[in-house]
């Protein structure tokens, strides 16, 4: 079993001869100084950036959820995530930020970016991701309300296709009261934004 993805070596074998076979139906060698060991570490990199289909969101938390009074608001701003488009199975990354307003629970803040990998780490929409990191918290947590901004950059649409360098895509997700007070919003928006 490799540590790093979770996948058994002749999984990854599997997967590499997969790699091997694409290579060749592009019209190269490979058998080539450069390639010879290619598809065995693009298929190691593919399962890395896959992890998170064969991660448990309960270990990750690992109990780190603590009782806690008050009643503010919560902010982990610029959690950086790398995915991968569904689409096309290009990448794409940015940074989300998380914030939840606790109904007497906290989360550990590092727990918060390992559940943006937990998600980010799968063949993936930035739509979807935003929405399942809002929901996750808001199940785990009990929290009052939890909001969700992700900003995101997709090589299918920088490196293929439109081409458009420049273009990045934001998504938002809230849920509890975040739905219904503009206010709590407005001030996480200010916080987030640079």
């Amino acid at each position: 079993m490799d540590k790093n993805s979770g996948l058994s070596e002749d999984t990854i074998r599997q997967i590499a001869s997969h790699y091997e076979a694409i290579i060749r139906l592009i019209g190269e060698d490979p058998g080539r100084e450069g390639l010879a060991k290619t598809p065995m570490r693009a298929a190691r990199a593919l399962a890395y950036c896959t992890r998170g289909y064969r991660q448990d969101p309960d270990e990750i938390i690992n109990g780190a959820i603590f009782t806690h009074e008050g009643s503010r608001m919560v902010i982990v701003r610029d959690i950086e995530f790398y995915s991968l488009c569904e689409h096309h199975i290009l990448p794409f990354y940015g940074r989300m930020s998380v914030g939840y307003i606790p109904g007497g629970k906290t989360i550990g803040l590092s727990k918060l970016a390992r559940l943006v990998d937990f998600y980010a780490r799968r063949l993936q929409v930035q739509e979807r991701l935003t929405a399942r990191i809002c929901s996750l918290l808001m199940d785990k947590l009990g929290a009052k309300g939890v909001m969700v901004v992700c900003e995101g950059e997709h090589l299918c649409m920088k490196m293929r296709g439109v081409g458009k360098q420049l273009s990045e895509t934001f998504t938002t997700e809230t849920a509890g009261v975040f739905d219904t007070d503009a206010t709590l919003r407005e001030e996480f928006l200010r916080a987030v934004t640079r």
